[in-house]
């Protein structure tokens, strides 16, 4: 891909990932399962911040996701509050911040396997899958190196913060994926990759 053409969906992939952060997830009831009460929309429990990351790694590819990410992670490292509870260098002892440094190495995982085989929704799928999955390594490593180190504030138990982290929003971002992997099919048929 052209470096203009990754510069532009690195640009992108900053803004949705910022964007993605205040956005929480939803689905819906199918139309020919309405009731009485009508349209119904049900949390997932995310945001679609993991599916900005994705999104920008199977459309844009390696390079640009990743260029992204290391610029969120930067603008979040300073005085910018775009991470979803704030900013600023103090974000290094939460034990949520391994799941963003988890945001880098994903989006390229995600990037470089969206791009190495043909473009088929199996394919993306996959290497969607693959990145959450970096993300998640990332983050629990994170959590249990900085619970080891004691890095982060000890308010709940390693065994608790795994739960909260990785466990919990496992289903929603799966459903995410899913999404964005239909998504990125879509765009990517649209835009002649």
């Amino acid at each position: 891909m052209p470096v203009p053409i990754e510069l532009i969906w690195a640009f992108i992939g900053l803004l949705l990932t910022i964007g993605g952060a205040f956005f929480p997830a939803f689905v819906t009831t199918p139309i020919g399962f309405w009731d009485n009460r009508g349209f119904q929309a049900y949390s997932l429990g995310v945001n679609y911040q993991i599916g900005a990351v994705l999104l920008v790694g199977c459309m844009g590819g390696k390079n640009a996701a990743a260029l992204s990410q290391i610029a969120y992670i930067i603008l979040g490292l300073t005085l910018w509050p775009v991470f979803s509870q704030g900013g600023g260098i103090g974000y290094i002892k939460e034990p949520a911040f391994g799941y963003l440094l988890g945001f880098i190495p994903g989006a390229w995982v995600c990037g470089w396997m969206a791009f190495k085989v043909a473009s088929r929704l199996e394919s993306i799928a996959f290497s969607c899958l693959c990145g959450l999955f970096t993300i998640h390594a990332i983050g629990l490593t994170y959590l249990v190196l900085s619970h080891l180190l004691v890095l982060a504030t000890r308010t709940t138990s390693l065994f608790e913060q795994i739960l909260k982290y990785s466990v919990y929003p496992l289903p929603g971002q799966l459903a995410v994926v899913c999404a964005i992997a239909l998504l990125s099919f879509v765009l990517r048929r649209v835009m002649f990759y």
